[in-house]
């Protein structure tokens, strides 16, 4: 969601702010770690743009466009009018054709952008607003495309390392499933009929059958109805911040996802810094990248230190935004004058040692995962067989 502040900062006086966040408070909360004071908050709801409409309208692939019509020498309201004309989707129409409205009334691009927050994020509006100071969009465009692919790499890792043991864990329930709840119940009609004396475990087994055949369509709409409100659950952003901080304290797991984070900020930051913004003023708009409130704190009390006068690489080596190695290339960094090459290798190198370890795990996790299923489906088939084998031993 989008909400509108009106805040009081040292020097700057009553501002407005704009910034996207999960309710009012975490709104609230982000405006006080970027040094405002916050007056008053509100829901900023402007040309009626739901979610969806924001989600379908892929900024890269309208970046991309751009970038080639612009390079092919056609203006940038021809361009608009073009790509409008040629879309299918009517999100994409309506976007399109606010931003066409916007830039035929005389905006900047920048400030036509301004007018769909839910769809352009401020970074890349800032991105595009500096451009056209400089008067380089196209190279701000092949900027933000390549930020765009190299941001993304370590999350498709990520989901690519996570679809098979989701597939496996998805098929493993399932065929306990089936077993518990079709093949169990019949096998104790069996087992009840024979009327002999089982193993206490085959007997649990055989009560569970028991009731799965009395009570299963209860049985079902429960396990339905649990299903929907654990979903449910995990959709509210209450919920889902509760489940991160749980795993912020798991240090294995925490240590990753704050290098993920300083990842994703590190290299956001470079991209602002090369595209010309200053490197205090890029501190602020990328501080809603770092969720962990120790993170927040910490580049709070960095961009204080660098205005006072500190280096950047001293800054953040005292407040922990950066690994050692990453503190020795960006003071390698401020003294040759290219920080954002500088930021760039720092997050190559997170992200490098990112992949690694989502390697390994993968490695090492998807055999246990396979073992464990493994286990669970052969104890219950070896429960079911147990009676069997202990008649054909009485038989014999």
């Amino acid at each position: 969601m989008q909400f509108e502040l009106k805040t009081f900062r040292q020097g700057q006086g009553v501002s407005s702010l704009v910034l996207r966040a999960s309710s009012f408070s975490d709104a609230r909360q982000q405006a006080e770690v970027l040094g405002h004071q916050v007056i008053s908050v509100r829901r900023q709801i402007r040309w009626n743009f739901s979610r969806r409409t924001a989600q379908s309208f892929s900024v890269p692939l309208f970046s991309q466009e751009l970038l080639s019509l612009l390079e092919a020498g056609l203006s940038l309201i021809e361009i608009i009018d073009l790509l409008e004309r040629k879309s299918r989707h009517e999100a994409s129409k309506k976007v399109l054709r606010t931003l066409f409205s916007a830039l035929h009334q005389g905006y900047s691009f920048s400030r036509a952008l301004e007018e769909l927050p839910e769809v352009f994020s401020p970074l890349y509006i800032a991105t595009i607003r500096t451009s056209e100071q400089t008067g380089d969009l196209i190279e701000s465009l092949r900027r933000y495309l390549t930020y765009n692919q190299q941001l993304n790499i370590v999350r498709d890792k990520i989901v690519a390392a996570s679809v098979y043991p989701a597939l496996l864990i998805s098929v493993g329930a399932l065929v306990v499933l089936f077993l518990l709840g079709y093949v169990v119940p019949r096998f104790s009609r069996v087992y009840e009929d024979l009327g002999r004396d089982l193993p206490w475990m085959s007997q649990l087994l055989m009560h569970w059958g028991k009731f799965v055949g009395d009570y299963g369509w209860w049985l079902a709409a429960g396990v339905l109805a649990t299903f929907v409100a654990l979903v449910a659950a995990f959709m509210r952003p209450g919920t889902r911040a509760g489940i991160e901080r749980r795993l912020w304290n798991i240090p294995a797991v925490g240590e990753k996802m704050r290098l993920y984070q300083l990842a994703r900020f590190t290299r956001t930051l470079a991209m602002l810094v090369n595209g010309g913004i200053p490197f205090v003023t890029a501190l602020e708009m990328v501080s809603g990248l770092l969720h962990q409130p120790g993170l927040r704190h910490g580049l709070v009390q960095a961009a204080q230190l660098i205005r006072e006068g500190r280096s950047v690489s001293d800054a953040f080596s005292v407040h922990g935004l950066a690994s050692e190695v990453g503190v020795r290339l960006l003071a390698v960094g401020e003294r040759s004058g290219n920080l954002g090459r500088a930021m760039e290798r720092v997050s190559g190198l997170y992200e490098d040692e990112l992949a690694r370890w989502i390697d390994w795990f993968g490695r090492l996790f998807e055999p246990l995962l396979m073992i464990g299923i493994g286990l669970i489906i052969g104890l219950i088939v070896i429960l079911m067989y147990m009676p069997i084998f202990e008649l054909a031993s009485s038989i014999q």
